[in-house]
């Protein structure tokens, strides 16, 4: 049984498949190449991550395939429900790289609050001739503790970052339209723990209440964050999007960021990927990841032998 891992898989990952008698290739082909190679191959598994799309065409056209694995959370490059209906198992790992993500949150709000995003591009240029300057440009940071973080969608990721906030020191508040309340475990180096029960609330209480918003929604059809959501947030307000591009809209963040509503953004995805607008990667006030919420080696091993464990126990015990 073969496993095309097209968008690349840990060494882990690889190990535990081929522990378990899979022939693995982590080959890259160009997704107009793909049905060809897979069928000549005769593939019965192909993962995935954001790179390459599995779409209705593929799927009719690789008879071999029994498995579409997606390396990550969200699913939005594959047409799931049609390959279900088609007879294939969809599989993903929502859970593999939760705390990655919340720490590039967290990466964003600190370098934001303390002008890092900025100072590092000004720095390199005129640390040596205008420091005094740049010390005073860069003078009016803010701490995160005591402040609140609005963070919508409090799913596994949503959660995660609660979980970095309140060891902070932050108040959260969420919302979430499925998801009532929560229990959130802070878990400590020794063993202790504390558990708090976080109960959501509506959208417009959080973006009118909160310091800071973090947003952890899959793709939708409309914008979440809209003009009319940043009328509503508070003077100075930040917002952080490590999910999916598409869930902001752009246009209306950028004249937020220019009118002062929006002290600073944190962008790790974006309405046009892999080309992002210039207007959006041009501004002093964004701080800016190229898509890495999940790149971290701890997650990619835990993704990686996550679908090996998956692919097994299906393939295996069919």
């Amino acid at each position: 049984m073969k496993v095309l891992a097209n968008d690349g898989i840990s060494q882990s990952g690889i190990k535990a498949l081929e522990e378990a008698g899979f022939e693995v290739s982590t080959t890259t082909v160009a997704q107009e190449q793909l049905i060809n190679y897979i069928n000549t191959n005769e593939i019965t598994t192909l993962l995935v991550r954001s790179a390459t799309t599995v779409r209705q065409d593929l799927i009719d056209a690789c008879p071999s395939l029994k498995i579409i694995g997606r390396g990550g959370v969200g699913m939005d490059n594959i047409d799931v429900e049609y390959a279900r209906d088609k007879g294939l198992h969809v599989i993903n790992t929502p859970a593999a790289s939760s705390q990655s993500v919340a720490e590039l949150v967290f990466a964003h709000l600190y370098g934001g609050v303390r002008f890092l995003h900025d100072s590092n591009r000004n720095m390199p240029l005129d640390g040596d001739s205008k420091f005094k300057a740049l010390k005073k440009n860069y003078a009016g940071g803010v701490e995160l503790r005591g402040k609140t973080i609005g963070i919508i969608g409090f799913g596994r990721i949503g959660r995660e970052v609660a979980k970095i906030a309140l060891g902070v020191g932050m108040k959260v508040i969420a919302a979430d339209m499925f998801i009532e309340n929560a229990d959130v475990s802070v878990d400590f180096f020794d063993g202790q723990f504390v558990t708090f029960n976080i109960v959501t609330q509506p959208l417009e209480h959080v973006l009118k209440t909160a310091d800071f918003i973090s947003l952890h929604v899959p793709a939708q059809k409309d914008y979440v964050i809209g003009k009319a959501q940043f009328d509503l947030m508070k003077d100075g307000v930040a917002i952080v999007n490590a999910a999916r591009g598409g869930v902001i809209d752009e246009v209306a963040l950028i004249a937020a960021l220019e009118s002062g509503k929006v002290a600073f953004a944190g962008l790790d995805t974006f309405e046009n990927e892999p080309t992002p607008a210039i207007p959006v990667l041009m501004n002093g006030r964004v701080s800016l990841t190229p898509h890495i919420g999940a790149a971290t080696n701890e997650a990619q091993d835990r993704i990686g032998t996550e679908l090996a464990e998956q692919i097994k126990s299906i393939l295996l015990n069919s």
